[in-house]
């Protein structure tokens, strides 16, 4: 570590818009003079008015040094404004998900304790305000006019008059320090009810500082990043917010998934970040559009992928024919690749669950770089990453600079440094069962290859069980079954059970396939009731674990009555299935498969 390094997240932000000033930092789309949408930017210097604005409304309302406040509000600028003006002020912030319903908002309301709330649009008031009336909240900050309810028990602000009082004022903003609590933020719940999660502003400057070594060894230039994650989730609060403000770059909003693709093409990233499942979805779309390209196209994609996978696993097999093939094909398929991607992509960083490593093996062929991390929340939240000179897809790379990682005897994956949390909120029993003597226990399974990079097995609590005593990895057969193009989501199941089976959501294309061939609807509940079309996925299931082991393999499944999301909560809102919710509601018809 550096002497240099920064005290806190705020003065990390303060120190980097005094340089850059007017500079451009953070795009949105805004309606320009002819009301059509188009990016906009604010510079350095009218951030960092913004949030010294906003820290000193919120301490003319009365915050005090330690006040948690909930933030409600999908990515825009006054998301990065509030956090650090929260800060600044000597808060805590407490992100919450927009996708939270009313009973989500009132429990982190309850369990943070917080006093105040930021909330953006008035949708997501209209959600957060009932809450916030069942709860101990005083004050809420709407950046959009929302109505107040006759029963509302708390004062309603408008973001712009809190600035307005926040310019009159000249309250001293307070100066943390490393160890000073920054956030709390809940981790998504795969199995219960979210906890919340103590990361200190050391934490999450650890991170950033092991992030910026990574990112010098792609080259670090004039950096812009595309944000789409949510901003509440630990990989994006740290990956999307705080690494682009230590290194200088700008950051734009995608307006969001749907139109990603488009705003790609506009930001022209240089980094990304994203979940395995975009990486899914974004193969998914590439080799259907192949359907429709003629024959010589086809057969030079096709050659590119074999060609560039060839390069990155046996390097020396590559003939001096190979070479000067691969570098006509990256004139002829890579280069139009990566102009889909905006043209100046470095790389994408891969987070949040595991990459399946085929997945990452097709996408670094054509020459979009594809780094997977390994982290958890509460661990602020990166721990390891692959270095582009020491790519290896089925390891989530070497551990940060400055992050202790040892495996336990039985597996487990123990982490110590100053990343870790502080511990759960008001939760002594969880922290003392997740931190012992310093170290981390990560819940995950894991190894070191022979070159130091680690490699997870699976989450030690999801592991399946047979009833021949067999440990079985459900991810990993998970990620085999949705790389079939006619599979979009699966669940396998089968602890304590003599074999495994499966719960299957099908593509939607294969679902209009079927409906062209037979004359119907495209319907999913009619397509799933035809034998011809369950046939037809089971080969597809047949395909994807015919390599693995005899234990590994599905011998039958089930369909799901409809796509796991997270409205329904069977998704976290980092897209990882919640089994437990699945369990609950289809328990029944797996248990049925075995007869």
């Amino acid at each position: 570590m550096h002497d240099d390094r920064a005290t806190s997240l705020t003065g990390l932000f303060l120190t980097q818009a005094a340089k850059l000033g007017d500079k451009a930092f953070l795009w949105t789309k805004l309606p320009g003079p002819d009301g059509t949408l188009r990016y906009q930017s604010l510079s350095w210097r009218e951030t960092a008015d913004k949030v010294n604005a906003l820290a000193r409304g919120l301490l003319h309302l009365g915050l005090t040094a330690g006040d948690r406040v909930c933030l409600v509000s999908e990515n825009r600028p006054e998301w990065l404004i509030a956090d650090l003006a929260i800060m600044a002020a000597g808060g805590v912030t407490v992100p919450a998900y927009v996708t939270n319903g009313i009973d989500d908002h009132v429990h982190i309301l309850t369990n943070s304790g917080a006093r105040f709330a930021i909330v953006s649009t008035s949708a997501l008031a209209a959600k957060l305000l009932p809450a916030a009336a069942r709860a101990d909240v005083e004050h809420v900050i709407a950046l959009e006019p929302v109505a107040l309810g006759q029963s509302a028990t708390f004062e309603l602000h408008g973001w712009d008059a809190v600035l307005r009082a926040g310019r009159q004022s000249a309250a001293p903003l307070a100066a943390p320090t490393r160890g000073d609590l920054a956030c709390l933020i809940h981790t998504s719940g795969t199995g219960g009810a979210p906890k919340g999660v103590m990361l200190s502003h050391g934490a999450i400057l650890a991170n950033c500082e092991g992030a910026k070594i990574l990112l010098e060894a792609i080259g670090l230039g004039d950096e812009t990043f595309l944000s789409f994650l949510p901003l509440s989730h630990s990989y994006e609060h740290t990956a999307g917010l705080y690494v682009p403000i230590m290194v200088g770059a700008e950051v734009y909003y995608a307006e969001g998934i749907d139109t990603l693709a488009a705003n790609m093409l506009e930001a022209k990233p240089t980094i990304m970040t994203a979940v395995p499942r975009l990486y899914e979805t974004m193969q998914g779309r590439i080799l259907r559009g192949l359907e429709r390209a003629k024959p010589l196209q086809k057969k030079l994609f096709f050659r590119t992928v074999a060609l560039g996978r060839k390069a990155l696993e046996t390097p020396d097999e590559m003939t001096w024919l190979n070479k000067l093939e691969n570098m006509v094909l990256t004139l002829l398929v890579r280069r139009k690749v990566r102009a889909r991607f905006g043209g100046r992509l470095k790389a994408f960083v891969s987070g949040g669950a595991p990459l399946n490593p085929e997945v990452g093996l097709f996408f670094t062929a054509l020459g979009v770089t594809i780094l997977q991390g390994y982290g958890q929340t509460e661990s602020a939240p990166v721990i390891s990453c692959n270095f582009p000179d020491s790519l290896k897809m089925d390891t989530v790379g070497p551990p940060l600079a400055g992050v202790e990682v040892k495996i336990a005897e039985d597996g487990e994956i123990l982490v110590r440094g100053e990343l870790v949390m502080m511990g759960y909120w008001n939760e002594p029993k969880a922290t003392a069962e997740a931190i012992k003597d310093g170290w981390l226990h990560t819940g995950d399974i894991g190894r070191f290859d022979e070159a130091g990079r680690l490699m997870i097995t699976d989450r030690k609590k999801d592991i399946i069980v047979n009833s021949g005593g067999d440990n079985i990895a459900p991810q990993r057969v998970e990620g085999f079954l949705t790389l079939e193009p006619e599979i979009a989501q699966a669940m396998v199941f089968g602890d304590k059970r003599p074999y495994l089976v499966a719960l299957i959501v099908p593509d939607e294309t294969a679902v209009a396939d079927w409906a062209q061939a037979a004359g119907q609807p495209a319907d999913p509940a009619l397509a799933m009731q035809d034998p011809a079309f369950k046939a037809k996925i089971g080969e597809a299931v047949k395909r994807a674990t015919a390599h693995l082991s005899v234990i590994e393999r599905v011998r039958h499944f089930a369909f799901a009555d409809e796509a796991f999301t997270i409205d329904n909560h069977e998704l976290t809102p980092s897209l990882k299935i919640r089994r437990h919710v699945i369990k609950a509601r289809y328990g029944e018809r797996l248990t049925k498969l075995y007869g």
